[in-house]
């Protein structure tokens, strides 16, 4: 797009020629000479119906949970209440499940088989139907000139005959070829965009995807004004989805993104399956290609083959098609990339490839992931306290308030333990991370008060956060919320008043003492009166 406002013209680089994504291309504007403003990225249709409509399109919507029920029923609205049904899943028995089965028997019956036996006996139970379930978020469709038990029986899950929702009684996995499932999931961004919109004011809309500060938080930790020895990491992407864990961190260290399309490379790549490890990563490694060449998305393959190779578009989606799901490449197939002179490291690559991540899902992620880096480095606290209350869990609130120092040396003890730490220590690592790169900006926590805290989200107190009340282990969200509601009745006479008004255990009265909730309060309220 021509960034010269009375001109606006715009065209289409389906070449190669310019890199995709939202780089700078050095190309003039054909009809005023000015610069051109790259924008958007080459997602081929093709992809998502095929060239002829005869792919089974996939259809994923994430939506915040607090509003995924309400999504659920609107496709009610959208394709009338007859025509849709909860995706049915059937639970299984499990090898070593059938294995407990079949030596129970044998003790019962007081038997004694030989090994060989337990494990024939075993393997005949093995995959058996065990329980039906929902699918977390899939919606099977049906078209109105036929009826959903043409295909499958539906039922009410649990025999629940006041249940909303009427289930698929086959797996999906049936009839995947003939109905179409609407995937519409709950997903914690959505929820995360939505608090700080309201906490900032700034609309995730808006946000720019170009942003230098921010695409440098991919490849540095020098815009949040930190070292990287203080947080732990060459990069600032703790708490960025699908950027965050050490795996993907790993990812941004080797290949050192610097634009919108370079990220979008990253996700395809740790999305897919057989495309990292021992491929792509090599590649990068030994220079044979970088992050902007190397097969990210199963998009790049297509247009790589038409655009690049000249092949025939028809072609080049069979290929593409066959990539993607871990196919492979027939021999007519490499004989035709050969005489297109597609490099070898590129067949080579194609071949170890097992699953493949969509361009447009890929896309969709990278923009949430820029979106809350923007939050992160322009609005710190508000993004802090908006992480905490979405996605905190596991939280050590006495060591969280200690502050720096001591949240440095419990990540030490925790990684010090390598694979013999207990899984609540290994779940509370993000939150530590979090919490280490927080303090390390200069914010600190406080502790609960009584009066200020919320039920479930953290409050921004100038460069501090308020912790709720169900950060504090041992007090569930419904607790949190009884206290939450008491204190909106006014000060409360004494520590049996709380208790009273709030209805909370003996437990949890001596859990907020021990935080100093109820400094300065009399135990009863005669002690009060007097």
């Amino acid at each position: 797009i021509c960034t010269n406002p009375e001109c606006k013209h715009s065209e289409w680089f389906l070449d190669g020629s310019v890199p995709s994504g939202f780089d700078l291309p050095d190309k003039p504007c054909p009809k005023c000479g000015q610069k051109l403003k790259g924008e958007g990225q080459d997602i081929p249709f093709e992809t998502f119906l095929g060239f002829k409509g005869d792919k089974v399109p996939d259809i994923d919507l994430n939506f915040s949970g607090e509003y995924q029920p309400q999504a659920h029923n609107f496709t009610k609205v959208m394709f009338g209440e007859k025509n849709v049904f909860r995706a049915g899943t059937i639970g299984t028995v499990a090898e070593k499940t059938a294995f407990g089965f079949t030596k129970k028997y044998e003790e019962e019956h007081h038997k004694h088989w030989r090994g060989a036996e337990l494990n024939r006996l075993a393997a005949g139970c093995t995959g058996v139907k065990r329980s039906t379930g929902q699918h977390p978020g899939g919606i099977v469709v049906v078209p109105d000139y036929i009826e959903v038990e043409d295909i499958t029986p539906v039922q009410y899950p649990a025999d629940d005959t006041e249940a909303e929702w009427m289930t698929t009684h086959f797996d999906y996995h049936a009839f995947d070829a003939n109905l179409l499932k609407l995937d519409i999931l709950g997903h914690d961004d959505p929820t995360m965009m939505r608090m700080l919109q309201d906490l900032t004011g700034v609309d995730p809309t808006t946000i720019p995807m170009n942003d230098p500060k921010v695409m440098s938080m991919f490849n540095s930790t020098e815009s949040l004004g930190v070292s990287p020895g203080q947080i732990r990491t060459p990069v600032a992407t703790y708490g960025i989805p699908e950027m965050g864990t050490k795996f993907v961190r790993q990812m941004l260290v080797e290949s050192q993104p610097s634009s919108f399309a370079d990220l979008l490379q990253i996700s395809g790549l740790s999305h897919g399956t057989g495309v990292w490890l021992g491929n792509a990563q090599e590649l990068i490694k030994n220079g044979t290609c970088n992050i902007k060449t190397v097969i990210g998305c199963r998009d790049d393959i297509m247009l790589f083959l038409i655009y690049k190779a000249g092949m025939d578009a028809g072609l080049a989606f069979k290929i593409t098609e066959s990539v993607r799901k871990g196919k492979g490449l027939s021999q007519e197939w490499i004989d035709e990339m050969k005489k297109c002179k597609v490099p070898q490291w590129y067949i080579d690559s194609c071949l170890k490839i097992q699953y493949m991540f969509p361009k447009a899902h890929a896309a969709a992620y990278v923009i949430s992931a820029v979106r809350t880096a923007y939050f992160k480095l322009y609005y710190p606290i508000e993004y802090y306290a908006t992480y905490f209350s979405v996605r905190g869990e596991d939280f050590d609130l006495e060591l969280l308030c200690q502050g720096y120092d001591a949240i440095n040396r419990k990540i030490d003890e925790i990684e010090q333990k390598g694979f013999q730490a207990l899984p609540k220590e290994k779940n509370m690592l993000p939150i530590l991370e979090m919490a280490l790169e927080m303090t390390a900006r200069g914010f600190r926590f406080k502790s609960i008060d009584l009066y200020r805290s919320d039920a479930t989200r953290f409050i921004v107190d100038g460069d501090a956060l308020i912790p709720p009340f169900s950060a504090l282990g041992g007090i569930g969200v419904n607790a949190a919320r009884n206290i939450a509601a008491a204190k909106e009745q006014g000060e409360f006479l004494s520590v049996e008043d709380f208790q009273q008004k709030s209805k909370a255990s003996k437990t949890i009265v001596e859990l907020l003492g021990s935080m100093g909730c109820f400094r300065g309060l009399p135990e009863s309220n005669q002690l009060s009166l007097f």
